[in-house]
């Protein structure tokens, strides 16, 4: 009986010891720079006119925030999705009280909880996902868009950091929990998977039509949608890891600048949205740990390439220079502006990475872009945000605090702001100062899940 046992127990110790090791995830906080106190009273005005945004645009009933301030802007979810944090943001810092953030939040839960899941073509959702569009009347969807996967990933992100952030023992933020599990609980990943064989294998689809079905293109990397595999794999993804792979296997890793060698997607956006919610410092898949950086340091690289591309200027665009740059996607002047040989777009997605790869310049800076970027490279991103407020002043500057875009070779400042582009301004800066939606998302064994799923590690 004894041998038995020993067997028994040799057999249990060896297999212990063959399990993959359990990764600790956790946030790093606030990022380590010092800022002078008239740093820190700038980044006090700047977040408190962009938290506005949000309390202005948002459903008094349903809490779902407007994709712009254009009278007809309908909701968007992913506007939504970077609005949760937006409001507990607001509580930290004294511009509402947290019951008053919470309740707009359970508002939020509710309306995705008993919103309309149907494969019609006016319904909120189906399959766990949403409408990119919903309208602001009747929270159906709005125009023939799509069912988004990475919108609805964006939304989802910001109900994760809810249900960690309102953690108190009373009816409302007891609801939000629940409510949240649900919602998350939901999504039927099966559903928005691109076919085994093809460009994009097993890769998460961009989304569905009720018209049409699947999108014809998955979510390739490197871009926004880091974040989105690592949920999907936190919450139910089969093979996971072998959509992970699909997602590596496009990567384009450039050096554009010596020194400045990065998975490279020319917008910033690309950069940042990921790092909203999830602290990639020292954080590294498979791809990245062989380069011998982390993500975070990727995304800074990315920026110092947007800077050093504004000081060479290669097409002459008027104010570009070390002080003044952040191509990423946004409004723009459109065609109308059009002189010489030089074409303007409209809403685009904007960026570059190097001289050698562009998606599109035109001459329009977006300020949102650098101070999205403020903590991966506060100190290029501080002194150039410096720079456009003295060089531009009220000009770009109104209710809800930076306009969305501006550009000086046509003379022209965008009026209107984009929610998916105040949520990032405002949760990056607060990540930056205090690590505060970090610090909730970290917490959350959806995030431990898809990041260990997906082999990531500390380097």
């Amino acid at each position: 009986m004894k041998k038995i046992y020993s067997i028994l127990l040799a057999a249990l110790v060896s297999a212990a010891c063959n399990q993959p090791q359990q990764t600790v995830f956790r946030s790093q906080g606030k990022v380590d720079y010092v800022l002078s106190s008239a740093d820190e009273a700038m980044l006090d005005s700047i977040q408190k006119k962009t938290f506005l945004f949000f309390m202005g645009e948002h459903h008094p009933e349903w809490g779902i925030v407007k994709d712009r301030t254009a009278s007809w802007a309908p909701a968007s979810i992913a506007s939504t999705g970077f609005g949760i944090p937006s409001f507990a943001i607001g509580a930290e810092r004294g511009w509402i009280t947290r019951d008053e953030a919470a309740q707009i939040t359970l508002n939020m839960m509710n309306f995705f909880v008993n919103s309309l899941q149907s494969p019609d073509t006016l319904a909120s959702g189906y399959k766990g996902f949403y409408y990119h569009f919903l309208r602001m009347d009747t929270g159906l969807r709005e125009w023939r868009c799509e069912l988004s996967s990475v919108d609805t990933g964006l939304l989802m992100m910001g109900i994760l950091f809810a249900r960690n952030y309102y953690d108190r023992e009373n009816e409302t933020e007891s609801q939000i929990r629940s409510q949240a599990s649900r919602i998350l609980g939901n999504i039927e990943w099966d559903f928005m998977m691109m076919p085994d064989t093809g460009d994009y294998a097993r890769q998460i689809s961009m989304g569905w039509h009720p018209e049409s079905g699947l999108h014809n293109m998955g979510w390739s990397g490197y871009n926004e949608a880091l974040f989105l595999y690592i949920l999907a794999a936190g919450t139910g993804l089969d093979d996971a890891r072998e959509s992970y792979r699909s997602w590596l296997g496009s990567y384009k890793w450039q050096t554009p600048y010596e020194g400045l060698s990065h998975v490279a997607f020319p917008p910033l956006f690309g950069h940042q949205f990921s790092h909203c919610f999830i602290d990639f410092r020292g954080l590294a898949d498979e791809y990245i740990r062989d380069k011998g950086i982390d993500y975070f340091e990727n995304s800074r690289r990315a920026t110092y390439v947007h800077g050093q591309y504004a000081i060479d200027n290669p097409h002459g665009w008027v104010g570009y220079d070390s002080l003044c740059w952040g191509i990423t996607a946004s409004d723009g002047t459109g065609d109308k502006y059009n002189f010489n040989g030089k074409e303007f777009l409209g809403y685009a997605g904007r960026g570059t990475s190097g001289p050698d790869y562009n998606y599109f310049d035109d001459g329009t800076i977006a300020p949102y872009g650098p101070l999205s970027s403020l903590p991966f490279a506060p100190e290029i991103v501080i002194p150039t945000i410096r720079s456009i407020n003295e060089k531009m002043g009220d000009k770009i500057w109104g209710r809800y605090g930076y306009y969305d875009s501006f550009n000086l070779t046509a003379g022209w400042v965008n009026d209107d702001f984009i929610g998916i582009d105040q949520g990032p301004m405002l949760i990056m800066i607060e990540n930056f100062r205090t690590g505060l939606v970090w610090n909730y998302v970290m917490k959350d064994t959806v995030i431990l899940e898809g990041l260990q799923t997906l082999g990531f590690s500390y380097l």
